[in-house]
């Protein structure tokens, strides 16, 4: 039996961030990994997706802009751009995630964890090899989740892509079939369709449906503009691969779409069904409810006895993004650490040991082209929330910085306000880079300014940000 303070499950960004800020506690932690140290975001998700869209987003840009127009010469060198993606996963090699843990004073047990009993585990390595685990004070889960695949005939048989096959191709097919609207499917067709693949995707509703509308209907426009055939409200009836490798979706009404490859982006399931959550009169296969400090909440709705189990990240459904899971892990890794020590637990709203952001200040990025950067409520969930709002709403484009910064800029902000507080509840912005935008509006949101205050954080010229300028104006100084 090996036995520490701490134990996680999951040595991805999430687990990472729990165990480091357990260690920095003072406590002893094990972290215990069955794949690649680093997880999901590392390998298959965050950094692979996004080193795919870039180099044809700059190409795209300096083909839009004269005088970068005239230099460009030549097309989009795509085994370029998979060798780049090759060096941002270490081509799937975890050694320097390894050397950092390591290096931070954790322990890395590799291997699959089964709960056996009240903080304890079996982990079981590649070899076979058996080692029992026990935590003197917590567990956390943090196995994060899996791509959902909805049960339409044929799609299990068909060998489809999930996120992990089209994060980690080794080459772009000549023909893909794109089954989901959200993020993943939109950025993938925006990748594969900058690598000259004949993109199809098929959505059951409007694109990026969780956003703002203008911002999946300019989405749209632009996959369109890239060659992509987007096929709105549509479901596939049944998706085969022939004996020629071929894949053929069958539409309503008969008619079939063929692909080379079908990826399947249309939501996550929890990584929790071999995790003998039953031991712990959990759910196996269940997304694991907690508390705002992370302790996963039982069938009675309460913490388990001992206040010993936590779950952090995808696993537990609150914010399905790695930077929002990292926040959720230093909370948690945090509050173990202060009750290991029976120190006070500042559990009240925006405390150092919860995660008060997961409920109404989630900030995510869709790398799409245009960009897609939001924060805190859409004017729709503001509304059904039963706030008393205002939505201001400002063309990108008409900013000077941004006609600077790219000729025929298009691009829309908004901010949703709260009139009854005068604070902004939610902020959209829909155009080139301005993901960098992002973090003034989750401050504005997250800190509460009032939007009076807002008018003496002077933007800088001729900047994007001067959009928030024009959205205070579009506001007007008597409303604040």
């Amino acid at each position: 039996m090996q036995e520490f303070d701490v134990v996680v499950i999951g040595a991805g960004a999430v687990g990472e961030n729990v165990a480091d800020r357990a260690a920095q506690g003072g406590l002893s932690v094990a972290l215990v990994e069955a794949e690649l140290v680093g997880g999901e975001c590392s390998y298959w998700a965050c950094m692979p997706s996004k080193a795919l869209l870039r180099s044809a987003t700059v190409l795209r840009e300096a083909q839009r802009l004269p005088g970068a127009a005239q230099a460009v010469t030549g097309e989009l060198d795509v085994p370029a751009v998979f060798a780049r993606r090759n060096s941002f996963t270490s081509d799937w090699d975890d050694a320097g995630q390894v050397e950092w843990v390591v290096g931070a004073g954790i322990d890395l047990i590799r291997g699959h964890a089964v709960f056996t009993g009240v903080k304890e585990l079996l982990v079981t390595a590649p070899d076979g090899t058996r080692t029992p685990v026990r935590a003197r004070h917590a567990i956390a889960v943090s196995t994060g989740s899996a791509a959902l695949l909805p049960d339409i005939p044929g799609l299990s048989a068909a060998r489809p892509w999930t996120s992990r096959d089209a994060t980690s191709a080794k080459q772009a097919p000549k023909r893909l079939l794109v089954v989901g609207g959200g993020t993943v499917g939109v950025e993938m067709a925006t990748a594969y369709a900058g690598f000259g693949t004949a993109v199809t995707l098929l959505s059951r509703g409007p694109l990026l449906a969780n956003q703002e509308p203008f911002a999946g209907d300019l989405v749209t426009e632009s996959l369109r503009e890239l060659g992509v055939d987007v096929r709105l409200g549509v479901s596939a009836e049944r998706i085969e691969r022939g004996d020629d490798g071929v894949v053929r979706a069958t539409l309503p009404g008969g008619e079939i779409v063929e692909a080379d490859e079908v990826l399947v982006a249309i939501g996550r399931t929890p990584r929790t069904g071999d995790l003998g959550l039953e031991t712990l009169g959990l759910e196996p296969g269940a997304w694991l409810d907690v508390d705002d400090t992370m302790l996963v909440q039982g069938p009675d709705g309460h913490a388990l006895e001992g206040e010993w189990l936590y779950a952090t990240g995808d696993v537990n459904h609150r914010a399905l993004l790695t930077h929002q899971g990292k926040y959720q892990a230093r909370a948690a890794g945090d509050a173990i650490a202060a009750r290991a020590k029976g120190l006070p637990v500042d559990d009240a709203p925006w405390g150092r040991h919860v995660a008060t952001a997961d409920h109404a200040s989630v900030p995510q990025v869709t790398f799409s082209d245009p960009e897609v950067a939001s924060v805190g409520l859409t004017a729709a969930a503001a509304e059904k929330a039963g706030l008393r709002v205002r939505v201001v709403d400002y063309e990108i484009g008409n900013v000077a910085g941004a006609s600077v910064h790219l000729d025929g800029y298009k691009g829309t902000a908004r901010m949703v306000v709260d009139e009854d507080r005068g604070v902004i509840v939610g902020a959209t912005f829909v155009g080139a880079d301005v993901a960098d935008l992002l973090h003034s509006a989750t401050i504005a949101v997250v800190g509460e300014v009032p939007v009076k205050r807002l008018w003496h954080a002077v933007p800088s010229y001729p900047t994007i940000s001067e959009v928030w300028l024009r959205l205070l104006e579009t506001y007007g100084r008597d409303s604040a």
